[in-house]
């Protein structure tokens, strides 16, 4: 290629990967989709360190099965697909552990993240305080609304990517975005009050 890797689309990258085992273009694409893909995890399933783990697999398996991936689907879509797959998978995971029990000492649940942006203490709270309430909101929305809600307003998807990722229809996709947003208009109604 004559093109230097950082100016390659996803597409270039992971035929270079494809075609000539180039290591570095694999980790361009991981560098690109990782920040966006634990956004959309955490957002699904709201535990950090299982979201780290599930883009941890995502990646892996992105590696072990490059060969799979076809030209004629946007890369976005083929790793998305494949981290919404694991999301779900550890949902029904959860379901039928019942892991969800009350413990104690909830200091260990709290995630500690590191600041690297210079708030004041207030607007730091305040930011933090509504991200929360907001992803508290969003994991009380059924799952398969949830997950177009987020790769639509959160990932900025287009309603196509949607479809591709989830295999649904386009109407269907605006459907249940639309009813999503309405289960988390419900749920959030409280802080719009005056």
């Amino acid at each position: 290629m004559n093109k230097p890797l950082t100016a390659l689309t996803d597409e270039e990258l992971i035929k270079e990967f494809q075609d000539n085992n180039t290591l570095e273009a694999y980790e361009y694409l991981v560098k690109r989709y990782k920040d966006p893909l634990m956004n959309f995890v955490y957002r699904f399933v709201g535990d950090r360190d299982v979201c780290t783990d599930i883009v941890q697999d995502t990646m892996i398996k992105f590696y072990l099965n490059k060969d799979s991936y076809r030209s004629f689907a946007k890369f976005s879509t083929w790793i998305y697909t494949i981290a919404g797959n694991l999301a779900k998978n550890e949902l029904k995971r959860r379901r039928r552990r019942n892991i969800f029990s009350i413990n104690n000492n909830d200091d260990e649940k709290t995630p500690q993240i590191e600041d690297k942006m210079f708030l004041s203490p207030d607007r730091t709270a305040d930011g933090q305080i509504k991200n929360e309430i907001i992803q508290k909101a969003l994991l009380k929305v059924k799952p398969v609304y949830r997950e177009v809600v987020i790769l639509r307003d959160i990932q900025d998807l287009s309603y196509e990517e949607i479809s591709e990722i989830t295999g649904l229809a386009i109407g269907t996709v605006k459907s249940r975005i639309n009813r999503g947003r309405i289960q988390l208009q419900k749920l959030l109604k409280h802080i719009y009050r005056e």
